[in-house]
């Protein structure tokens, strides 16, 4: 079969690179490519199409009738041709016209023709041009063809752009400049504002020469780089700032797995046995790679992506000797970083000193960039889009992450607001930092429980830094999204100790994993399909219980962990008290074994649920008795009231916290909890609001556990509120609603000088 070889590929690209040395014209070089190519893959027809004034055109062609070069042309998007160009994607089909784009072009002669594969001809991430095949029969076109034709699409990528023949890549430039200021839009990852200059971390660097003269010499660069990445990597997981343990060690020894695989490198290997350059393999590679990431609907998935094209980007920068990233090139003291995505290592490597913010083309909460973001305080704002036709390289910028926006080459009013914001944000930091060693306890002398909750192992140190009375949920799933594979006992288990030993005197809860929904883990099977809902799905406790051994090993974990100390373990998504019994029960198992070793114990274990699912309500008389503390968690239990999907933009803002039916709903279970001397705690965001939690102060909350930069001003809410005086007025409220219960708390706040903000 053609180029079942990597010899017959290396064949091919000989004839390219002679074809290429020539000094024939340009149109006669590509005519000649087409004829190597349709010869040595038995093709009828071998097209090439050139992006022109914004159209593709036809350029050479064997097999399509001659009279259409030049001729025919089709926009992006446009036809089979188009639609490769557009998405930067393969198309393979054994039956051409059954795709839902084909355009027929009769001029073209290619009704004749029934199977057809094409790629993009890429130039800076960008399809200039589509080179094709076509045969008469039909047939699906075998991978090695199609790796065949993406190299040499390479090769001529580089032809086409010496020779000028098709349009150029664009690039943020100074006409971004004359456009004046521009406000761009995103994804609040990582919440803070930032005034600095934009710079771009990485120019793409562009392979000038795609074929190998030397093999051998070209393979002895890859293993001398991939040497001197892997030094580099080591060096970073071993950085003593982020301490050994933790999140952050997680997804440095995840990225550092991708590093050392031997799949990777092997494919970088085969496309260097085809003939090209090092370079230009890392690259081949490497456009794969983004090409797949593409196909990729899962997040987490696509994250384990976008760490391989990091370390695709470090190995290319290594081999090419063109290391200038824009933190090692030099960084001015007030740098906005602009990329489309970067790994975790990547932003490591910047002086925080000097990084003041980062804008994403790309980006999620979930992502190991993000975490690492959020430990070093630098604002993130992702998802934001046309960076690089907008912002300029040194245009100023003025982000606010928590508006969700960024301002580029603001107006003097814009930077007038902007500072008068910046400033009222540093003050009431400061006030609030004066609020840390002071208790949160209302003016009639009631005093209120302040928690944080937690993910991270940097979360910890906000329970002393905000004055936070301990951490009322840690949430445990955070380490297992970010490992590659399922999380082994002992690293488990030093993880727990960290948190409890930074914690000190003051409690943590640790709530058992909560992963399934719209947090899959890519090693952990959760169902042959795609849930429709997946919320409501096969997550939480109902999958710890399944896969009982996860548990096991989780709660082997926590009991090893607290040794000597108080355990405080909470499940999640509770929805009938028999499955607090199991989860209970698998506990107690692991804690009966452990004890028939003489390992050492906790001292206590106190047990409570997450009243998260409604139905569990109606059983509070059963399940009361058996907990020794509640939580309720407003995020989810919102959406179950409501059925609606807290992830739809559409459904955001419909459904208030301060709606009577929440209100209500929680009062009911507050007086229930009451009954039976049970604590009861709000976890969620609504806690973590100053207006939400007066009116939760109202019904008879007395336990927050809240976001750790919500502590500063909803301690100053408490302590200016005047409990015995809010529990009648919410009593009124809830006995005969008032049409906006908002706008009704709001009025009663202001009048009697509650800070709400």
């Amino acid at each position: 079969m053609p180029f079942a070889s990597a010899t017959s590929a290396r064949e091919i690209l000989t004839g390219l690179h002679d074809v290429m040395a020539s000094k024939a014209n340009a149109q006669s070089k590509l005519n000649q490519v087409v004829k190597i190519i349709a010869e040595a893959m038995e093709s009828e027809v071998c097209s090439i199409y050139l992006l022109r004034d914004g159209l593709l055109e036809l350029f050479a062609t064997v097999g399509l009738n001659q009279s259409a070069v030049h001729v025919t042309k089709l926009a992006m998007g446009e036809g089979l041709v188009g639609t490769i160009a557009r998405e930067v994607a393969v198309l393979n089909l054994a039956e051409a016209t059954n795709h839902p784009e084909f355009a027929y072009r009769p001029e073209t002669g290619e009704e004749l023709y029934h199977s057809f594969a094409g790629v993009p001809i890429v130039r800076r991430e960008r399809a200039i041009g589509v080179l094709c095949v076509q045969h008469a029969d039909p047939r699906a076109y075998e991978d090695v063809e199609i790796e065949a034709l993406q190299t040499v699409a390479m090769v001529l990528s580089e032809l086409i752009a010496h020779a000028g023949l098709a349009d150029k890549a664009s690039t943020a430039s100074s006409t971004a400049r004359d456009a004046g200021m521009c406000r761009l839009t995103g994804l609040k990852l990582v919440t803070g504002m930032a005034r600095g200059h934009a710079v771009y971390h990485q120019p793409r660097i562009l392979i000038e020469h795609t074929v190998a003269e030397d093999t051998e010499a070209e393979r002895h660069r890859v293993y001398s780089a991939f040497r001197k990445m892997r030094e580099q990597i080591d060096h970073m997981a071993n950085l003593a700032e982020f301490g050994t343990l933790g999140e952050h060690q997680e997804i440095l020894q995840t990225y550092k797995m991708f590093a050392y695989d031997e799949g990777w490198s092997r494919r970088i290997n085969e496309a260097i046995d085809s003939g090209l350059t090092a370079e230009a393999a890392i690259e081949r590679v490497q456009q794969r790679t983004r090409m797949r990431m593409r196909e990729i609907s899962d997040p987490l998935l696509q994250e384990r992506m976008h760490d391989l094209d990091d370390l695709a980007n470090r190995l290319l920068r290594i081999v090419s000797g063109q290391l200038g990233t824009a933190a090692q090139t030099g960084l001015p003291h007030d740098a906005i970083l602009i990329a489309r995505n970067l790994g975790p290592a990547e932003l490591l490597e910047y002086d925080r000193r000097k990084l003041k913010g980062v804008i994403l083309e790309e980006g999620s909460l979930t992502a190991h960039v993000t975490i690492v973001a959020r430990a070093m305080g630098v604002p993130v704002l992702g998802r934001v889009r046309n960076v690089r036709q907008v912002i300029g390289d040194g245009d100023e910028i003025l982000l606010d992450v928590g508006d969700g926006a960024a301002f580029v080459r603001p107006t003097p009013a814009i930077e007038d607001s902007f500072e008068a914001k910046l400033i009222v944000t540093q003050k009431r930091r400061a006030e609030f930092a004066a609020l840390r060693e002071l208790p949160p306890v209302t003016s009639d002398g009631t005093r209120i429980r302040v928690m944080v909750n937690a993910g991270l192992q940097d979360d910890v140190a906000a329970v002393n830094l905000m004055g936070a009375d301990g951490i009322g949920l840690f949430r445990t799933e955070f380490q297992f999204l970010v490992s590659a594979t399922l999380p082994r006992r002992e690293s488990q288990q030093r993880l727990y100790k960290s948190v409890l030993d930074a914690a000190g005197d003051k409690p943590v809860i640790f709530r058992t994993v909560d992963i399934g929904g719209d947090k899959a883990l890519p090693y952990l099977r959760t169902g042959d399909h795609d849930e429709e809902n997946p919320a409501m799905g096969w997550r939480a406790l109902r999958l710890a219980l399944d896969r009982d051994t996860l548990m096991k090993a989780q709660a082997r974990a926590l009991l090893e962990a607290a040794a000597g100390r108080e355990l405080n373990v909470m499940f999640p998504m509770v929805s009938e008290p028999w499955e607090f019994d199991e989860a209970k029960a698998l506990v107690e198992e692991q804690r009966r074994w452990l004890s028939e070793r003489k390992k050492m114990l906790p001292s206590a274990v106190r047990y409570g649920a997450m009243l998260e699912v409604p139905s569990l309500a109606e059983t509070l008389d059963i399940l009361l008795p058996k907990v020794d503390f509640l939580s309720i968690g407003t995020n989810d239990l919102t959406q179950f009231l409501f059925a609606a999907d807290r992830a739809n933009p559409r459904l955001a803002e419909r459904y208030d916290w301060l709606s009577p039916a929440i209100l209500r709903f929680l009062r009911r279970i507050v007086r229930a909890a009451d009954e039976h001397k049970v604590p009861v705690a709000v976890c969620g965001e609504m806690g973590g609001r100053t207006l939400e939690a007066m009116a939760l102060i109202g019904i008879g909350i007395e336990r927050l556990s809240i976001t750790p930069v919500a502590v500063g001003p909803i301690k100053a809410m408490i302590r200016s509120l005047d409990r015995s005086q809010l529990l009648p007025v919410m009593e009124a409220l809830l006995h005969r609603p008032p049409a906006d219960m908002r706008e009704a708390l709001s009025g009663w706040a202001d009048e009697n000088g509650v800070a709400i903000g």
